[in-house]
């Protein structure tokens, strides 16, 4: 078994991942393939579930070609959250577009819900706010643009999903329609006590239990794969795990105290408790991960964090994308007073405000372009340390350093300006595949190749360290700065 390789994919927002991996952890082979975003109306963000499910097949291709079509001992999967999306059980296609987790279209929805006075109970029985950004009212809001949805879904002739159960429904050719308890942790509908779908939140939000996925620990058989493309028949599929989470047990972040901070379109913060912790400081509790027995986390989700990035780009008609807006901004020592709230889809995490607006703040005569782009980088940073602070008030301990992965960590700036703003040492994984790796972890142990969370501790982790260089009192003028600007943006809400 050892002399196999794992095949890891990491199915995100803007590409797919997917890596070879060998039992000694090394990366053997890596590909890569696009997947596009629309943006039918604003606040409304969606996918084409068919060129998600293309997108894994050209990765996995390519992967496996450059290796030469090694054997496989198991298939491991990672993937974007809360992207909801429907499909025909007898025929495997979409029914309507993917949801992506940064859509809005549900807010109506939502408040309409948190009329009714049911906001407490969800938070309490499933850790969550009750937002957009979660997954049962994108489902609901799916079912109710399918003709007779509802009760098709109700007869079995629909399965609902995020895009884990979307994906495993294609490698198994249709035969496995299940879920891992992470993906499920951040629907809306799993009673994080009794890690079951709960009947009265389905009734709640109109989802027939008949069309949701069975529930799996993260590390478990989730079935054997067919022949697609590159990818062999008969492979087990050893893991799932939502990609926050296996980014986090990538990093080794077993412990409570450890807290990780993933760079993406979006980011996403996690610290393991020893418990559940059902937070009054507007973060989320979820699952780590379950391989098998659960592990639960702390969250704090931000919606826009590298998107901002790649928005001033376009705005700027720069046509390096994020590269050339990280140059822009090292021509300057700073953003000169400036800041960005990049509340384009509402702010997240720790504010929760839906209705939020972007701004720019803090402009002069004498802001430049360079001074634009330094902002829209500090505004991860800042972002960050929301819910950083927030997390170590929760966790009533001193937070001592914060472990880094994702793309946008790559940019030594922001690094630095990160440990800056925090006081604290970020410590940046060498690695830009650590989700796709922690799923990897997840499916060896599935398999036998790892036989402890111990083991894998042990596999080499190279990281870059970022120590705070900024004095005490300029980091906490610069953070007032930004509270500022953000309590700008809130009242922007009202007009």
């Amino acid at each position: 078994m050892n002399d196999k390789l794992i095949l890891a994919i990491d199915q995100g927002t803007t590409n797919t991942k997917a890596l070879l991996v060998s039992a000694s952890g090394a990366i053997v082979a890596r590909a890569a393939a696009p997947v596009e975003v629309a943006y039918p109306q604003p606040a409304w963000v969606e996918q084409d579930g068919r060129a998600l499910w293309h997108s894994v097949r050209m990765a996995a291709d390519a992967c496996l070609e450059q290796a030469g079509d090694p054997p496989l001992a198991v298939v491991a999967l990672s993937n974007q959250r809360e992207t909801a999306l429907l499909w025909d059980r007898r025929s495997g296609e979409p029914l309507g577009p993917a949801v992506v987790w940064q859509c809005r279209r549900s807010a109506a929805f939502c408040e309409a819900l948190r009329s009714q006075g049911v906001a407490e109970l969800l938070h309490a029985r499933t850790g969550l706010a009750l937002d957009p950004l979660f997954s049962a009212s994108k489902l609901r809001w799916l079912l109710d643009h399918v003709p007779g949805g509802a009760a098709r879904a109700a007869a079995g002739e629909i399965c609902a999903g995020t895009v884990d159960s979307w994906l495993l429904w294609n490698l198994t050719g249709g035969r496995s329609h299940a879920c891992d308890l992470t993906n499920a942790a951040r629907t809306q509908l799993l009673d994080l006590r009794t890690q079951a779908w709960d009947p009265e939140l389905c009734a709640l939000f109109g989802i027939p239990q008949a069309a949701l996925p069975c529930l799996q620990p993260s590390a478990s058989y989730f079935g054997t794969t067919v022949a697609a493309g590159r990818i062999p028949a008969g492979v087990p599929v050893g893991a799932m795990i939502g990609d926050s989470h296996a980014a986090l047990f990538g990093q080794g972040g077993f412990e409570p105290g450890s807290i990780k901070a993933t760079y993406g379109t979006g980011s996403s913060l996690m610290m393991p408790t020893a418990a559940p912790v059902i937070s009054a400081r507007g973060l989320s509790t979820t699952i780590a991960w379950a391989a098998p027995r659960p592990v639960f986390a702390l969250e704090g989700n931000i919606t826009v964090t590298g998107a901002a990035v790649r928005w001033l780009a376009g705005l700027l008609g720069l046509a390096g994308g994020s590269a050339a807006v990280a140059a822009l901004a090292e021509q300057v020592d700073s953003s000169a007073g400036v800041y960005l709230v990049p509340a384009f889809a509402g702010l997240g995490a720790p504010y929760w405000n839906d209705a939020a607006r972007g701004i720019f703040a803090g402009l002069t005569q004498a802001t430049g372009p360079a001074h634009l782009a330094r902002a829209a980088i500090e505004s991860i940073a800042y972002q960050v340390r929301d819910v950083f602070d927030q997390m170590a008030a929760e966790a009533g301990a001193e937070l001592t350093t914060l472990l880094a992965d994702g793309g946008a960590s790559q940019n030594d700036q922001l690094m630095q300006f990160q440990a800056d703003i925090l006081g604290r040492a970020v410590l940046r994984s060498a690695s830009s595949d650590v989700s796709a790796l922690g799923a990897a972890y997840l499916a060896g142990m599935t398999v036998g190749i790892w036989a402890s969370e111990a083991e894998i501790g042990a596999l080499p982790r190279p990281r870059d360290r970022f120590e705070p260089r900024m004095t005490a009192g300029e980091r906490e003028d610069r953070y007032a700065g930004w509270r500022r600007a953000v309590d700008r943006a809130l009242l922007h809400t009202a007009g």
